[in-house]
């Protein structure tokens, strides 16, 4: 099982830029308890190259300065695709491994014994919704628009796709999680 794990503005942007915060500064208790449970079950984190150097770059300070879940992200076993980033990484239990992304997480679902997970991962994540690898997409849309400030599009440039709605729910009154099972779209 292999799920693309994205944050987003209501507008599909993954980012931003301004003076809105981490989370668009709209977490909650609900959040980041939902957060703390996703990321508490064995799994195998799965992220390309500009995502480990931005979280690399955010994530290397004390784990105190943390929320809860983002500690328990950095220490999963982490499989970064890269043909840039070398071992030993900055970073608890990551290995990098070059070559085709869509090959390597073909492998990696064949594989591994744990349900595969990428937080962020945009472009990586793209071309695996056109191969068909992810089986889930798990989207948390704050309860802003960044129609001015918003940078990188979720799912620009990617794949039409058709959803299936599997869970829903409301996170501290207005943040959406939303799951979704993804397949190609088929023009008639």
């Amino acid at each position: 099982m292999y799920t693309f794990d994205i944050f987003s503005s209501l507008d599909g942007f993954g980012s931003h830029s301004g003076d809105w915060g981490g989370y668009w500064g709209k977490q909650g208790p609900e959040f980041l308890a939902r957060r703390l449970d996703l990321y508490s079950t064995d799994q195998r984190l799965v992220l390309g190259a500009d995502t480990q150097r931005i979280n690399m770059m955010l994530l290397s300070g004390g784990d105190e300065e943390f929320d809860p879940w983002v500690r328990r992200m950095r220490e999963l076993p982490t499989t970064v695709i890269s043909s840039t980033l070398q071992n030993p990484l900055d970073w608890p239990d990551a290995t990098v491994v070059s070559g085709d992304a869509v090959e390597v997480v073909r492998r990696l679902k064949a594989e591994s014994e744990v349900p595969l997970r990428s937080h962020g991962s945009l472009s990586l994540n793209r071309a695996l919704l056109a191969a068909g690898l992810v089986d889930r997409i798990q989207v948390t849309v704050f309860p802003v628009v960044t129609g001015q400030t918003g940078s990188d599009p979720i799912f620009g440039g990617g794949p039409d796709l058709d959803l299936e709605l599997l869970e829903s729910r409301t996170l501290d009154g207005n943040t959406q999680e939303l799951i979704y099972r993804p397949t190609l779209h088929v023009t008639q």
